[in-house]
């Protein structure tokens, strides 16, 4: 079986992603889990204390209903996962959030369409993705879901919060959350629906020679569709772009790597560090087709895993600006180890440094230049760019995208 590689630093929900975005996308290969019977001697002690344990709340319990052996067994490898203190990146998966991350690699989900994670004991948005429910109701990147359809989520492990989410497409769930930035209660209905992901898209901002490109997932084929953008743009001879990684949750480790060596003529994306402490460079791939384009990117607070290392590797090469906001800090590869049931635990197995050898885990990327947008302000993406007008675009709000157009304006003279 091959191993599959993800980079994603949360979960995806279609529903889930909201998937891995909410969710999380697999990143290349999946990892044979060892079987049952080749159990370590020195594990058997404590195998026997978990047994233990089982029988003693099978037997004693009062509440029979909740004695079920599925859900005991989940909340056993739940917290084996949890004890690792890899919060937020290494996790358990229920068979279902297991199918939404192999949909979302796909580039197509079902549910509400935003990333979650768990952030200080609470289910929170990483980000909404682009033309999904989650964004059209408004939600924002660290808005904390406090329930679920009047149900409770505090005291929830992920992947239950996430199963009250999803549902099938046109029905219809409730979210109650607070909003730190204003320290709000909202509740906001959201009708499910069957997404599909547009990773790539891309838009001349009005009146000027400058194309916002965004990419908003790295899923499968983002790579080629981010190099055919790339050409077509530099047929009409822009002066430069905004590649815009902001709320980008990751994806495929493989399209992430090929998507910034689009922009990058040699060198190294990232490096790779093993358990044993052992780095391996992990060098540009040949014939990227935007090597001298001026590229300013936008990263913000969901800008995370693979969109981390575009990012990186093109902030240590002195390629482009970043500007924005600090990275979510995932700079870990995943591997996927399918259970026998169809659940899952996702590993994090290797550590991704920044070609220069910055360490990104927990703590993210700090742009050049610093900008925040006000909470009540989404970013805008190349679908609302299509007849705006210039009047409209400086008052969108969106300060990152307007300075940063700005900057790219005077840095080219043009």
């Amino acid at each position: 079986m091959r191993r599959q590689r993800s980079l994603w630093g949360i979960i995806p929900i279609a529903c889930f992603i909201v998937g891995v975005a909410i969710g999380t996308l697999p990143c290349c290969q999946l990892t044979r889990v060892p079987p049952p019977q080749a159990i370590s001697k020195d594990a058997t002690p404590s195998f026997g204390l978990l047994a233990e344990a089982w029988n003693t709340i099978e037997r004693h319990y009062v509440d029979r209903s909740a004695v079920k052996p599925q859900t005991l067994t989940y909340g056993a490898i739940r917290g084996m996962v949890d004890a690792l203190g890899d919060t937020g990146h290494s996790h358990f998966l229920s068979p279902e959030m297991v199918k939404q991350e192999h949909n979302f690699s796909r580039g197509t989900l079902e549910g509400i369409g935003a990333e979650i994670r768990m952030k200080n004991g609470q289910v929170a948005i990483v980000a909404p993705m682009d033309g999904t429910p989650a964004e059209r109701a408004g939600l924002r990147p660290g808005d904390a879901i406090l329930k679920v359809d009047e149900k409770e989520t505090a005291g929830l492990p992920l992947d239950q919060v996430v199963d009250r989410i999803l549902g099938p497409p046109g029905s219809t769930v409730t979210l109650t959350f607070l909003r730190p930035s204003t320290g709000r209660r909202e509740i906001i209905p959201i009708v499910r629906a069957r997404i599909t992901l547009r990773s790539v898209d891309w838009e001349r901002l009005p009146e000027t020679q400058v194309v916002h490109l965004r990419v908003a997932a790295f899923s499968k084929g983002t790579n080629k569709d981010l190099r055919e953008a790339l050409i077509r743009i530099q047929h009409d001879n822009p002066i430069g772009i905004l590649l815009d990684l902001r709320n980008n949750p990751g994806g495929l480790y493989d399209e992430a790597i090929a998507a910034a060596s689009q922009f990058l003529k040699s060198g190294n994306v990232l490096l790779e560090k093993d358990a044993s402490g052992k780095v391996t460079p992990v060098p540009v791939e040949p014939g990227g087709v935007a090597t001298s384009l001026p590229t300013i990117v936008l990263i913000n607070g969901g800008t995370s895993s693979g969109a981390e290392i575009v990012a990186g590797a093109l902030q240590d090469a002195h390629r482009a600006l970043l500007v924005g906001e600090k990275t979510f800090g995932t700079g870990t590869v995943l591997e996927t180890f399918p259970l026998s049931d169809g659940s899952a635990i996702m590993l994090a197995t290797r550590e991704w440094l920044t070609p220069s050898g910055h360490l990104i885990w927990h703590l993210g990327i700090v742009p050049d230049e610093g900008v925040s947008l006000p909470p009540e302000v989404a970013p805008l993406i190349p679908a609302r760019e299509r007849k705006i007008t210039v009047a409209e675009l400086h008052a969108s709000g969106d300060e990152q995208l307007l300075k940063a157009l700005k900057w790219l304006i005077q840095s080219t003279g043009k």
